[in-house]
C-alpha cells in the first residue's frame, strides 16, 4: 500500500501539547518565555530558551526527561502502527524541531514507522547547548507563502510540495499509480498544506483547532475532503477508515460519496498563539 501517504502534524496531533510550551514550562522557563514571545519570533525564541537552559546549568538530559513526559493518547500510537503495518508511507511535518520530536518518537518506539520528519532543524554543539534553526530561513531566502497563515520560518504546504513530487517520483518509478494523501494536523500552519492537497486526497483537521476553523470559513476552498476528529480514538478509527476506503477506491471499486462538512460544532479552547487572525512575530503555528 504504498500508494497512500500519511502526513501528520506533531504537536497536538501526535502528542497532545505542543512540545514547546512543555519544555519551557516543565523546565521552569514560563515567565522568561511569556516576557519575550511579544517581540521575538517563536522559533529564535526557542532557540534562545534553549541557550538559558544551559547558562542555568540544566542538561540536554532533562530536557530529553521533560519530552518523554509529554502526554499522549494511547490511541495516536497505535493508529500509527496500524497504519504502518498496513504499508502506508508516513512521514512528520512539524513547526517543532527535530531533537524534540525524534526523542519522544523514539522513547514510543514510533521512530521506524515513519520515513521522514520534516520540521526545523536541531544540532547539539560542542558545549552540549541544543541549537534550533529554520526550516525556511526568512533572512536567507523568505518563503514567500501568499496564504497568510505560515509563520516566517517555516511554509508547510512548500514542504507537502516537495514530499508530494518525491512521492510521484518514486510511484512513477515502481510503474505504481499516483499516490493519494492523507493529512493530520491542528495548527494554523496546517491550512496551506490542506489546501494544496488533490480531489482524491484526504484531510484530518482536529476539530475546535485553528485548522478547524479556518476551513470552517470557506469549506469550498479545499479540494480534499474533510475528515475532522476530536482525540486518539477518533484519530485511530478516522485514519484507519480512510485507508482502508483509500484501498477500496483504487481497486476501482465504486467510491461511498462523501460526509458533508458539519462546522456548527462547539469549539475546544486553544492556546492564544494559535487562535491569532493575524500572525505575529512571537506565534507558532
Amino acid at each position: 500500500m504504498a500508494g497512500i501517504v500519511v502526513v501528520f502534524d506533531f504537536d497536538k496531533t501526535i502528542i497532545d501539547v505542543d512540545s514547546d510550551n512543555w519544555v519551557v514550562d516543565s523546565l521552569g522557563l514560563t515567565d522568561l518565555f511569556e516576557r519575550l514571545l511579544p517581540t521575538t519570533p517563536w522559533n529564535t525564541l526557542m532557540d534562545t530558551m534553549m541557550g538559558e537552559l544551559h547558562a542555568r546549568g540544566r542538561t540536554l538530559a532533562e530536557v530529553t526527561e521533560a519530552l518523554r513526559a509529554a502526554p499522549i493518547d494511547p490511541r495516536v500510537p497505535a493508529a500509527v502502527r496500524a497504519a504502518h503495518a498496513l504499508g502506508c508511507d508516513l512521514r512528520v511535518l512539524s513547526d517543532a524541531n527535530a531533537f524534540f520530536i525524534h526523542t519522544v518518537l523514539d522513547h514510543h518506539g514510533l521512530l521506524a514507522c515513519f520515513s521522514q520528519v520534516n520540521t526545523n532543524p536541531s544540532r547539539v554543539d560542542a558545549h552540549g547547548r541544543l541549537r534550533i534553526g529554520p526550516c525556511h530561513d526568512p533572512r536567507a531566502a523568505p518563503h514567500g507563502c501568499g496564504v497568510g497563515t505560515c509563520p516566517p520560518n517555516m511554509c508547510k504546504g512548500l514542504v507537502l510540495d516537495r514530499i508530494l513530487r518525491e512521492a510521484e517520483a518514486e510511484a512513477e518509478t515502481a510503474s505504481s499509480a499516483k499516490p493519494r494523501v492523507i493529512y493530520l494536523g491542528d495548527g494554523r500552519g496546517d491550512y496551506c498544506p490542506a489546501l494544496r492537497l488533490a480531489r482524491t486526497d484526504f484531510v484530518m483537521p482536529r476539530r475546535g483547532y485553528p485548522v478547524w476553523d479556518l476551513i470552517c470559513e470557506d469549506p469550498a476552498r479545499l479540494q480534499a475532503e474533510v475528515h475532522p476528529w476530536t482525540d486518539g480514538a477518533e484519530l485511530e478509527e478516522t485514519l484507519l477508515r480512510l485507508v482502508r476506503r483509500a484501498v477500496v477506491e483504487d481497486a476501482a471499486l465504486p467510491p461511498p460519496p462523501p460526509p458533508p462538512l458539519d462546522c456548527k460544532l462547539e469549539s475546544m479552547p486553544v492556546a492564544a498563539q494559535d487562535g491569532m487572525p493575524i500572525v505575529p512575530l512571537g506565534v507558532k503555528n
